[in-house]
């Protein structure tokens, strides 16, 4: 859009471009008036433009999170998680465990866990008929909490996926999490790898972003956007005190997870993470 002078008005002539008309102005001027100078702003397609094609996995990637968000009836909900003492203990628990542990493999395993008393969140819908339901679909719940975690890599967003995470410590999540991690980055993903999700996680808490929603992937009914962790002001046992904070965002299919039943899973997750001792 053009730039409007102190004593001027933008306007859409009946030719479709944008052009000035002055105040006061009368395209049928008297004889003997001034002349009035007309400008027309530069035609748009002048514009200069750069064009980048899209990638294989960013074509598949738009168009199944297109057609999930049309598909699926989701809603969302935020919780803030107290992980002041899991920040505490993070690093020299890194040089314990031999591996890196990464505030991703605290929110992994607490999923996992979470994913115990909340069975629905690895449910979905799946084509099939049952003796009281004949519109073509049933509840289908995974056996596994298979955890899928997006890595940013220079050919784009791709998301390997932990399996079996209800069995595994909290050093075998770390280990699973880098050696994917750095198949992601070195493009070696095989399709094992990125097979068989069933709920997913998406942290953005490196970029300093403070909450988001996320998207569900299409073989999914949950999503868990983790932010940055900050420092806040809380009150404990009356007293002002600050602690390290972390918006933990869930996106969920209504059709699968009830929404007092996503915010119980979501409570637990946030219980768990308060007391990391509890998930190593």
């Amino acid at each position: 859009m053009g730039r409007m002078g102190r004593t001027g008005l933008l306007s859409l002539s009946e030719g479709g471009s944008c052009s000035r008309r002055f105040l006061g102005y009368d395209s049928g001027k008297k004889a003997g008036e001034p002349p009035v100078q007309e400008t027309t702003e530069a035609p748009l397609n002048d514009t200069t433009t750069t064009t980048m094609p899209l990638t294989r996995i960013q074509r598949l990637i738009g168009e199944r999170m297109l057609a999930s968000k049309r598909n699926k009836s989701s809603y969302y909900m935020e919780i803030k998680a107290d992980v002041t003492e899991l920040m505490a203990i993070r690093h020299n628990l890194t040089r314990a465990l031999g591996v890196k542990v990464t505030t991703g493999t605290f929110y992994i395993r607490a999923m996992a866990v979470a994913v115990k008393r909340f069975p629905l969140m690895v449910g979905r819908l799946v084509s099939g008929v049952s003796h009281n339901n004949g519109d073509g679909h049933i509840l289908q719940i995974a056996e596994n909490v298979n955890v899928g975690f997006a890595v940013n890599t220079p050919r784009g967003l791709v998301v390997p996926v932990v399996r079996y995470t209800e069995g595994l410590s909290l050093a075998e999540i770390a280990e699973e999490e880098k050696v994917l991690t750095d198949k992601a980055r070195s493009n070696k993903l095989s399709l094992e790898d990125i097979a068989d999700e069933t709920i997913a996680l998406s942290n953005l808490g490196a970029y300093d972003i403070d909450s988001f929603l996320a998207i569900i992937p299409p073989q999914v009914s949950a999503i868990l956007a983790a932010g940055k962790i900050v420092r806040a002001v809380v009150a404990q046992n009356g007293v002002p005190v600050v602690r390290r904070v972390v918006s933990l965002s869930l996106t969920a299919d209504q059709r699968v997870i009830p929404c007092d039943y996503a915010a119980g899973f979501l409570q637990c997750m946030a219980e768990e993470l308060n007391e990391p001792q509890r998930l190593i």
